[in-house]
């Protein structure tokens, strides 16, 4: 699924834009961001692709959402 990934004042956030939501990333996988898993604040898992540290933000990126087939 497509997703918008922004920085906020309290961290990264994510945007769905199919299911109209925003979700504030409560914890990561790698520091970084890109290249592994992150939970959203209602409980789902995403699945971010790998991309350099420095991208900047917001972007637009394909994501899976773990738990989906």
């Amino acid at each position: 699924m497509k997703v918008m990934v922004r920085r906020t004042a309290k961290g990264p956030s994510i945007y769905v834009p199919k299911k109209d939501l925003e979700q504030p990333v409560v914890e990561m996988e790698h520091p970084a961001l890109w290249g592994g898993w992150v939970r959203l604040k209602n409980g789902w898992v995403l699945d971010l692709p790998e991309m350099a540290a420095d991208t900047r933000l917001p972007v637009t990126v394909e994501a899976r959402r773990r738990g989906e087939e």
